[in-house]
């Protein structure tokens, strides 16, 4: 499919709008993406013709939400190249999909072993597992970062030991846009026997996970990030480590036999997903990944990357500014301040020009406190934005600095 902002654009109604007189431009994807026609139809549609609760009714609309369920299951599969459909498990999101595994891993710990988080988590990666920490004993090692953003690696060969069962870090970054270097840290994890989880938040909006080729034990993503509904997620296991942990709710669907002296449960992905799912949602995300492979995410990576380049040319020109993440690898995402001016006035200022960032500290304080600084500025782009659209942000920053200063 030949690449083409014009139209591409035109599939999202919520672009065409103003905010305060002025060009809604939106910025803030790393928060979460804007929806195309399809998904918000394709929603409609569920809704107004097909809804009806799965897997439990003989019913002619039972029957044709279950088939589109899971239908939309093996899209998922196919997309990130799971070995089997059931080794994909319905979600409301990527942190509850780590929950769901950290709680798992809480009940088979022991004291004395460790788990290995990095310096770049959001937290959603890093509070789970200091959770599973309490009830278990284990210890929580942590991954430091460098200047540039990036992950020491050589710290982190030096933390693996026996004693090390998970190492769970992020595909990129959410606050800065690095790229880990997370085959590598795969790799040597297994070296030592340590399971894997990746969180691909904000990975799987730029990239096409190959779940096989990376190896890893879990993989988790959001579907709001990647044009489908809130409240939707994904998150991948390795059939013998979902058949190791634990259920993290119960309920119905989740089970094979109930009586009071004794439960047993259901085969996999129902092991996992008790009570009645969001259906809608998990539908709907099979359509905006269907949307996501129409337009190619090499045509997506590709485009996207040239913004970056783009936007970091251009702010470069700006007086007082001062960039977070400078390393090579990185997703269209970018952190600066201005020296001597707090990340929300600026925010606030840019949002009366119709300029939407994210300000503050991103779920991720512990990378704040690196920098010694409350919060950034957070530009982050999608296939559907322009290079237009930055220099109005540029334009807009050039005001903010002005009355700030």
């Amino acid at each position: 499919m030949k690449f083409d902002i014009t139209k591409i654009r035109k599939d999202f109604p919520i672009l065409n709008q103003q905010v305060n007189g002025k060009p809604l431009v939106y910025f803030d994807n790393a928060a979460t993406s804007q929806k195309p026609k399809k998904v918000i139809d394709a929603e409609v549609k569920y809704y107004s013709e097909i809804n009806a609760n799965i897997h439990r009714g003989v019913h002619h609309l039972s029957q044709v939400a279950t088939d589109a369920y899971e239908e939309a299951r093996i899209k998922i599969q196919k997309h990130i190249n799971a070995k089997n459909s059931f080794e994909v498990l319905f979600t409301s999101g990527t942190t509850f999909g780590i929950n769901l595994v950290a709680n798992g891993f809480a009940q088979i710990l022991k004291p004395g072993d460790e788990i290995i988080v990095s310096h770049l988590e959001h937290h959603s990666n890093i509070v789970p597992w200091q959770f599973a920490c309490q009830r278990s004993g284990a210890v929580l090692k942590v991954i430091p970062m460098l200047g540039d953003g990036s992950l020491n690696i050589d710290a982190y060969q030096q933390l693996l030991s026996e004693k090390t069962q998970v190492v769970a870090v992020n595909h990129i970054s959410n606050a800065l846009g690095v790229i880990n270097p997370v085959k590598f840290i795969i790799e040597k994890a297994h070296q030592v026997g340590a399971a894997v989880l990746i969180d691909g938040a904000q990975a799987t909006p730029h990239l096409k996970p190959d779940v096989q080729e990376l190896d890893c034990e879990f993989y988790v993503f959001s579907g709001h990030k990647i044009c489908g509904p809130t409240g939707t997620g994904v998150l991948y296991g390795k059939e013998e480590w979902l058949n190791k942990i634990p259920p993290y709710q119960g309920g119905g669907e989740m089970i094979k036999e109930v009586t009071f002296e004794k439960t047993t449960y259901a085969c996999l992905p129902h092991k996992f997903e008790a009570g009645t799912p969001n259906i809608a949602g998990g539908i709907v995300l099979g359509v905006a990944i269907d949307y996501l492979n129409e337009i190619g995410f090499d045509n997506i990576a590709a485009y996207e990357q040239e913004l970056l380049q783009y936007a970091t040319k251009q702010l470069s020109e700006l007086e007082n500014i001062q960039f977070y993440g400078t390393v090579k690898e990185k997703a269209s995402v970018i952190s600066f301040n201005f020296k001597g001016l707090h990340p929300y006035d600026v925010g606030a200022i840019i949002d009366k020009l119709g300029i939407a960032v994210r300000t503050g500290h991103h779920c991720a304080q512990p990378i704040m406190n690196y920098f010694d600084i409350p919060g950034t500025i957070r530009a982050s782009f999608a296939f559907y934005n322009t290079k237009e659209e930055i220099d109005l942000m540029i334009e807009a920053l050039k005001k903010a600095q002005m009355m700030l200063q």
